[in-house]
């Protein structure tokens, strides 16, 4: 009995036997069942962000930096999960992910008007290159120190902005909700990466994303009340 790459016999047979079933059929159960469950959830994981900007009409607080270098991270970390042939259950929520920061990135852009031409070279080099890393078409060896880096690269998309959190004593338009599932969700992927048999590299960005999460999720629920006069641009 398969659906969507879930083996539920086990399960079955035990209960239909009156017994509840085994640590090693549970728990790889349990993984698939969480790895479907998050990528339902990424589907929606930045609407609160993307509608508490539009609602506002604010980006007051937002580290423009942070939120460009996410997607740069959701972009290499989706290109090796598709080459690697890593199961739709251990990666998918990366495709919406990336969609959601791409939206969210225009829409930081949009109320941070104007931007300076220096502001403009990062998209523009990121559509130039983003297309030839999705596709694959680079030496295997570059690919794996570039999946290596994107560790980097999250760590450091979430240091901005924890930075500016605390010099501030603000979160400014951070959506709560969001950054919840964000940690919530790097929490649940630690363990399914681990029943996944994921690289090491894998199992350690979703440790790193749970550290990085906890400390704005921290900082939200400190700093809750924004202070006034801050400017609405990111800088």
């Amino acid at each position: 009995m398969d659906y969507l790459g879930i083996d539920v016999s086990c399960a079955v047979g035990s209960l239909s036997h009156g017994h509840f079933p085994d640590k090693d059929c549970l728990l790889p159960l349990i993984s698939k069942l969480l790895g479907y469950a998050i990528v339902a959830a990424s589907t929606i994981v930045k609407l609160p962000q993307i509608l508490k900007i539009l609602n506002h009409k604010s980006v007051r607080g937002l580290s423009m930096i942070s939120f460009e270098l996410e997607v740069v991270g959701y972009t290499v970390a989706l290109a090796y999960c598709l080459h690697n042939g890593l199961p739709f259950s251990a990666y998918g929520e990366l495709l919406f992910l990336l969609i959601q920061a791409l939206v969210l990135v225009s829409i930081i852009y949009y109320f941070s008007q104007p931007m300076g031409a220096k502001t403009w070279i990062r998209p523009l080099l990121y559509c130039a290159v983003a297309p030839t890393i999705l596709a694959g078409q680079i030496n295997p060896l570059l690919f794996e120190a570039l999946y290596a880096s994107q560790h980097a690269i999250f760590l450091f998309a979430r240091i901005p902005q924890i930075w500016k959190n605390f010099t501030s004593k603000s979160t400014g338009e951070l959506s709560f909700l969001t950054s919840f599932m964000n940690f919530g969700g790097s929490m649940v992927r630690v363990f399914t990466s681990i029943q996944e048999n994921a690289p090491t590299s894998v199992i350690l960005g979703s440790a790193l994303g749970v550290a990085t999460n906890f400390a704005i999720l921290s900082q939200i629920v400190l700093y809750q009340k924004p202070r006034a006069g801050e400017e609405k641009k990111t800088k």
